[in-house]
């Protein structure tokens, strides 16, 4: 086992260290410039018309989702422990510059998501009714590679269907055992229960379930954050100078004990939000592809939504609780820190609400994990029906394995499952980098059809890979049809 814990660790190290550091920033980067930077000019104007159709009560056809139903689920997966203990376990290990990075990391990751969700909704398909997309299906019919988008799929599933929902449970369990005093299997009980009810009710249920929860859950804990911040608005201000402090002379900080370079600032920061806004991983476009919605670019602007929402309002929102609340302690080893980023951000509610604030995180935290959960096995479905082509036993058998792996979870070493989590993450997230890079034309393609269709007042799409299936279909039939009229001759 130990041997095994030494190679995660080995294949972590080269992954973010070497790997997606540079191609996730990479394709952030490359994209910005390619789009004329969409961070400035599209996300606004998309949050306006989003509150919107919020207002309207927009309904989707079935099989489909709203856009604003679509950004929840997918800021239901990103918002979960990596908000929370991720951001924790960053400043400790980084410092308070890493939350600088962090933010950094956000803005580029824009690009990225709006690129992931122009390619999953131009190459999206439809199964049994229902429409289905996301990486293996971009990489399937626009790279034309179906080695590598097999590939993907099968490493998704194993990320999000198994490891990542472990890696919710563990974090539930934890804390709420903690917080409340429950014995662990009373928690993994009905945290089984509850998830099992959602996900047999199909994508119809999981799709309210998270336009319902997700707002109120973030409206929340940013609330509560910034309760703490206005009743230390003293330390927020030298919070603030820490952080840009921090993210260029790091052993300025705490009298330079920390002993934390620029790079692991750096490496850190970058890493954890990246790691949180899920930008380039090739996860939340499988909610974005089945967005009801006129044109590809629509929710890829919808789609930007969800990295600010993860990243600027509810990430920074935990490293103000830390820093400002005085839990984050920079004279403490940060091999300690580490070990309890969620202690660490329950200690900044509680310093300020008393045992209350310690339960309203575990509440919190407790409800990121579920919609995290939600959504990840989600994204595992979409690719479980891409392999076995929506057959319905293959779905719920991986239903029963998903819940099975949610038990688990809660019986591993947290450190552990993070190691495995970050591991199977980054495998995933290779062959999506891939299709980005080499799709870049199609989505500024996509794009600027866009803006010369929104010139003309007609804002339209012809989705020629949705009904691909119905297509092949009837060409069969007319082939079979045609094979009989010439033996009957």
């Amino acid at each position: 086992m130990e041997n095994f814990k030494g190679l995660v660790d080995i294949i972590n190290t080269v992954l973010w260290d070497y790997i997606l550091i540079f191609g996730l920033m990479g394709v952030g980067v490359f994209m910005t410039v390619r789009l004329k930077f969409p961070q400035f000019t599209r996300l606004f104007p998309a949050l306006g018309k989003m509150i919107t159709g919020i207002i309207k009560k927009e309904k989707a056809e079935e099989g489909k989702m709203t856009p604003f139903q679509a950004l929840s689920t997918a800021v239901a997966a990103q918002v979960g422990t990596g908000n929370i203990v991720g951001v924790a376990t960053a400043i400790a290990a980084g410092g308070p510059g890493a939350a600088f990075w962090m933010i950094i990391s956000a803005f580029f990751g824009m690009a990225t998501i709006f690129s992931e969700s122009v390619l999953a909704q131009r190459y999206r398909e439809t199964k049994d009714g229902e429409l289905v997309g996301g990486p293996a299906y971009y990489i399937k019919n626009g790279l034309k590679s179906k080695k590598l988008a097999t590939f993907f799929s099968i490493t998704c599933i194993v990320a999000l269907g198994i490891v990542g929902i472990m890696v919710q449970s563990n974090s539930v369990a934890g804390s709420v055992s903690t917080a409340f005093n429950i014995p662990v299997i009373g928690v993994t009980i009905g945290l089984t229960i509850i998830v099992a009810l959602i996900l047999m009710g199909g994508m119809g249920r999981i799709a309210s379930f998270a336009e319902t929860v997700v707002p109120i859950m973030a409206g929340a804990y940013i609330f509560g954050s910034i309760a703490i911040i206005a009743l230390n608005f003293g330390g927020f201000i030298s919070s603030l100078k820490s952080i840009f402090v921090g993210a260029f002379t790091p052993g300025a900080i705490g009298g330079g004990v920390l002993g934390i370079t620029v790079q692991q600032t750096i490496r850190f920061g970058l890493a954890r939000g990246l790691f949180s806004n899920e930008a380039g991983m090739g996860s939340t476009p499988h909610s974005h592809a089945v967005a009801d919605t006129k044109h590809p670019a629509e929710q890829g602007f919808t789609a930007m939504i969800g990295v600010f929402i993860s990243t600027f309002l509810i990430c920074t929102s935990t490293v103000m609780v830390n820093m400002a609340s005085g839990s984050y302690d920079p004279t403490i080893p940060a091999s300690v820190m580490v070990q309890s980023g969620t202690v660490m951000t329950q200690n900044g509610f509680a310093l300020i609400f008393g045992k209350l604030g310690g339960m309203f995180l575990s509440v919190c935290l407790s409800f990121f994990s579920l919609t995290t959960i939600v959504g990840w096995y989600f994204f595992a479905e979409s690719n479980v029906k891409y392999l076995f082509n929506g057959k319905s036993m293959t779905l719920n058998t991986f239903k029963i394995v998903s819940i099975i792996a949610l038990v688990v979870g809660t019986m591993i070493e947290p450190e552990f499952v993070w190691e495995l989590a970050d591991m199977s993450m980054g495998i995933m997230a290779i062959p999506n980098v891939i299709a980005l890079f080499a799709l870049s034309k199609e989505v500024r393609y996509v794009l600027d059809d866009y803006d010369s269709k929104a010139l003309n007042g007609n804002i339209y799409w012809e989705y020629e890979y949705q009904n691909i299936e119905e297509k092949k279909d009837k060409k069969k039939r007319v082939f079979k049809k045609a094979l009989g009229t010439t033996i009957l001759k």
